[in-house]
């Protein structure tokens, strides 16, 4: 179900490339051997929407180019599918593979341990960033992907198939809107204003705390859905739900710890 995934990029790349492609074809040998009809592999969007030359809405045709410059997360997604895909196709007795492909991961937290995208919100309500850059990504809540990968495994079209798992496509300052819509004064620290792209940019030469946000800053990597709902008649929360249950969980996980 997982790769390594660290809030930094380690020095050398296949400190998650490794993980992330030996891991899945160990778990699909395994599965061979042991006579299993299906996988379901927990893939990423990462393996779809980047490295490509021209921004636009992707869908399960497009591939992530692993021969391209990208962070070592985006490459290791795509080479670890990609090889899942060529062992299947090279087993006339394995198992069927169905992929799914999120975005990024919200909703109720579990516990203290929980992962970059929900560090988002949790920021947004600390204050942080002070200014809101131009950034953009799909939004997929937890429990619609955890239905959605129940959906794979059961359905009888769906061997052989890619799913990408998205409610909707939003930026960072509409998921800050939703905050403040949706929070009262527990939102009173979500920042408002919004910094131009040319600017950020600018800044970002000298500081290099802002080459990230500002790499991803006007760029457009957006989700085409529709195919799992069309398909196998897969439903989504709204996006709003997503992020405010997201926002009430860290909340109360705050206040559990101080209490």
């Amino acid at each position: 179900m997982a790769s390594p995934f660290p809030s930094t990029a380690p020095a050398d790349e296949d400190a998650l490339i490794a993980p992330a492609r030996d891991g899945s074809l160990r778990v699909l040998r395994a599965a061979r051997d042991a006579g299993v009809r299906r996988v379901v592999l927990t893939s990423s969007f990462a393996a779809i929407g980047y490295g490509h030359p021209r921004p636009g809405a992707f869908d399960e045709t497009a591939w992530t180019p692993t021969d391209t410059p990208l962070p070592p997360y985006i490459r290791s997604k795509a080479i670890a599918e990609r090889a899942a895909w060529d062992f299947v196709r090279g087993e006339a007795a394995g198992p069927e593979l169905v992929v799914i492909n999120p975005i990024g991961i919200f909703g109720p937290v579990l516990g203290p341990d929980y992962s970059g995208s929900l560090g988002i919100v949790r920021g947004l309500l600390e204050g942080r960033p002070r200014v809101l850059p131009d950034i953009r990504f799909g939004i997929a809540d937890v429990r619609d992907v955890a239905d959605l990968h129940l959906l794979a495994m059961t359905h009888p079209g769906a061997a052989g198939e890619r799913y990408i798992a998205a409610a909707g496509y939003s930026s960072l300052a509409g998921i800050a809107r939703s905050l403040r819509a949706g929070l009262g004064d527990e939102a009173a620290r979500v920042p408002s204003r919004r910094i131009p792209t040319w600017l950020l940019k600018g800044l970002a030469v000298p500081v290099r705390s802002l080459r990230g946000p500002a790499a991803d800053a006007g760029v457009r990597r957006e989700p085409l859905l529709g195919k799992a709902a069309r398909e196998l008649g897969w439903r989504t929360r709204p996006v709003e739900e997503t992020v405010l249950d997201t926002a009430r969980s860290l909340l109360a996980l705050e206040a559990g710890r101080t209490a």
